[in-house]
């Protein structure tokens, strides 16, 4: 059998057209389809185990906080405990000491109690006294006592130290307004005669005066001009009394004995 080597050698050359040409438009596109297939796999795969670490991470680090939290809790659940405990021991205390107190304030409270009872009474009696003394003074008041008292009240000017003369003299002699004569009864003119040239001469100065009537004095004068006041009166000297009988009182009353409690 003959060999057609041209036959042979077109069907070679077709063959390897054929070769290169699937090699070209087949197999090379197929080849780098299934390489990108296989780096896109393998970087999912890459992906896929870096989330995987990424939550177990991520779940350890829970789990981690969630025994610190738990830990914490507890210790605040102690330290609450622990506080909560104190709290009620120091309100137990306050409300014994309370409880203490408010016994010895009603024991104090008792104590008191009767000596202000002992004080009013003394001081009901010292009023009395001295209010029935004003009224008798006030009504016993007439021309031959109005006239003392004139006579007395002048004394009182011309005994004035020397400080108290020149503080009251500046005071009446600066003033704008006249002096203030006030007495428990309507001077006589001679009276107020008498006052006006015992200022003056007390003084050394010409001092306007005006002479009203006060009841209140109880048997008094007194002299004011600016700010300043000399006076003679039977209240300065009830007033006194009054003042020292108080004192002895209250230093009794502070020297009373304690009141005995019951079943002592």
């Amino acid at each position: 059998m003959l060999i057609d080597w041209f036959t042979v050698a077109a069907q070679a050359v077709n063959f390897l057209v054929l070769v290169w040409l699937m090699k070209r438009f087949l197999y090379k596109p197929i080849l780098l389809a299934i390489d990108t297939r296989e780096k896109r796999i393998a970087s999912e795969i890459s992906d896929a185990d870096a989330k995987q670490a990424d939550a177990k991470k991520a779940g350890d680090a829970f789990l981690a906080k969630n025994e610190s939290f738990d830990a914490e809790r507890a210790s605040l659940l102690t330290k609450a405990i622990a506080e909560a405990n104190t709290e009620r021991k120091r309100l137990l205390g306050l409300a014994t000491k309370a409880a203490d107190e408010l016994s010895a304030k009603r024991r104090e409270s008792l104590k008191s109690a009767a000596a202000r009872l002992h004080e009013a009474i003394g001081l009901r009696a010292r009023d009395e006294v001295f209010a029935v003394s004003r009224k008798t003074l006030a009504d016993l008041a007439s021309t031959g006592l109005e006239l003392q008292m004139t006579e007395a009240f002048i004394r009182r000017l011309r005994g004035m130290d020397d400080e108290s003369r020149k503080i009251m003299g500046g005071a009446l002699t600066s003033a704008t307004d006249p002096a203030i004569v006030r007495s428990a009864f309507d001077l006589a003119p001679e009276q107020c005669v008498a006052i006006q040239a015992a200022i003056n001469e007390t003084f050394s100065a010409e001092i306007p005066v005006q002479f009203d009537s006060a009841p209140d004095l109880v048997c008094g004068i007194e002299l004011t001009g600016n700010g300043q006041k000399v006076s003679w009166s039977i209240s300065h000297y009830l007033a006194e009394l009054e003042e020292s009988v108080g004192e002895v009182l209250a230093k009794e009353t502070n020297s009373s004995p304690p009141i005995a409690k019951a079943g002592a």
